[in-house]
């Protein structure tokens, strides 16, 4: 029997996982898959923990679901009984030293004309975004921008810190100052191309109306058992030669294929393979790419990366009486506390409460503050424990602690990112293609979306040419 063709896939995060799982569809059982991770486990920055005898995420917890792929992902894996949505609980956001509910009516916290800012700006904050949609638009279709310096000038300073700072901060550990309009929110760079005459009525366009005709389905989905089920269960059907503790030094064109150098520089191995797919943090992609793609390896190593810090909690229910009945807390830039949310986990996840206690999880970090997270895992604690007496009046010792840090795990969407991502994307050469949060998306779908793709990349040029 002829042999199959032989896929390296470097990094065994989600996007490789997907890639993998979708290459020994696209390959069949013939093909000789490795999965090179440089980690003693999978998952990248989806990590599922014991906490208090729970699974629980400490990397991301949901996935939005009018994206199709995470359940489109569950079912092919037979695992849609383990898909999840949370209670009806609302969201809440501190800003000016007092906690309210989260407006309801804006873009990733641009005002549509249906907003109500009440409660959250002062009077004059108010009047500012009251009179926005009057004031002169100065837009080139095509461009980009910074967010935060667009909603300062239109809206005025509360309303980027209070509001959007914490709703995109919460997405990409980034501040709305450095994170790039037509990246972060492409539907309101659209708008202003299709000639908006505002800030307003861009959000406005870009805001789909509600359904008249039923109520509105969820907006996120989590997996009950954590997403060490799915990550678990990807692994296996992708049938794959795992390799974990292993990392990739060197990427190298061989006459057909590729070279991949494998281990320490004292005792190196080599990896020959037909096709690589690279689902790796950008930095990391861009070390592999310099020698066989210089303007891709330029573009990726321009993306760059936030640091951020989950600590979770399980207190007794007496000990968390006071906590708000609310899914969690988002924290305004300039509010004088470390954490940046908290996550009421058990009010959110009914299924994180199956003994009665409560579940938190605080983040801590955002772009520029890596200093600031250098802390003990103590210090970190005594950190949250402190926020939790101010936001919600909880004294007591948890039972139950897990700190997990991030380093670097999180890129910034800055201004010109869709280019670099372009650059990267069309300057790689056949049989090699890239995944992973730096591209599309942050969220668990679009990563599994760009693991996909990449598979279906270089599948496509396996079959079109000699394996």
């Amino acid at each position: 029997m002829t042999a199959g063709p032989t896929v390296a896939v470097v990094g065994g995060g989600i996007s490789g996982l997907a890639a993998a799982h979708r290459l020994r569809a696209l390959l069949g059982p013939r093909a000789e898959l490795t999965v090179l991770e440089q980690r003693e486990r999978i998952g990248g920055v989806l990590h599922t923990v014991d906490l208090a005898g729970v699974p629980f995420d400490v990397g991301a917890e949901a996935f939005l679901v009018r994206r199709p792929e995470v359940p489109a992902l569950l079912a092919e894996l037979g695992l849609t009984e383990q898909l999840v949505h949370p209670g009806p609980a609302a969201a809440s956001v501190r800003a000016n030293r007092r906690t309210g509910p989260l407006p309801a009516g804006t873009l990733l916290g641009v005002p549509t004309s249906a907003a109500r800012l009440d409660g959250l700006l002062s009077d004059a904050g108010l009047a500012t975004v009251a009179a926005e949609p009057e004031q002169p638009l100065q837009w080139q279709p095509g461009g980009d921008v910074a967010l935060g310096g667009l909603l300062r000038a239109r809206f005025g300073d509360e309303l980027a810190d209070r509001l959007a700072d914490p709703l995109l901060g919460g997405v990409y550990a980034g501040r709305v100052d450095a994170l790039g309009l037509r990246a972060t929110v492409p539907a309101l760079a659209a708008a202003l191309d299709a000639g908006a005459s505002s800030l307003t009525a861009a959000a406005d366009a870009a805001t789909p109306p509600a359904p008249a005709s039923r109520a509105p389905g969820p907006v996120f989905g989590a997996v009950r058992g954590g997403y060490q089920v799915l990550l678990d269960a990807l692994a296996a059907a992708a049938r794959t030669d795992l390799r974990l503790g292993t990392t990739v030094r060197e990427l190298a064109r061989r006459e057909a294929g590729w070279r991949l150098t494998l281990g320490p520089t004292t005792a190196p191995e080599a990896l020959d393979v037909d096709a690589v797919v690279l689902a790796v943090p950008a930095p990391a992609a861009a070390r592999l790419l310099v020698g066989v793609a210089p303007a891709a390896a330029r573009a990726a190593g321009d993306v760059e990366l936030a640091s951020s810090v989950v600590v979770a909690l399980a207190f007794r229910p007496q000990d968390a009486a006071g906590l708000p009945s609310t899914s969690g807390v988002l924290v305004a830039a300039d509010e004088p506390l470390s954490v940046k949310a908290v996550t009421h986990s058990t009010t959110k996840w009914s299924h994180l409460a199956p003994d009665g206690l409560v579940r938190l999880r605080a983040s801590l970090g955002r772009f520029g503050e890596a200093a600031t997270l250098q802390a003990d895992d103590a210090a970190l604690t005594a950190r949250v424990r402190a926020d939790l007496a101010t936001l919600a009046g909880i004294t007591a010792a948890p039972v139950a602690v897990h700190v997990q840090r991030w380093g670097g795990g999180l890129p910034q969407y800055g201004v010109g990112h869709l280019d670099r991502v372009h650059t990267i994307e069309h300057g790689l050469p056949a049989g090699l293609a890239v995944a992973g949060s730096a591209l599309h998306g942050v969220g668990v779908p679009a990563c599994v979306a760009t693991g996909r793709a990449a598979a279906e990349r270089v599948a496509a040029g396996l079959r079109s040419g000699p394996s």
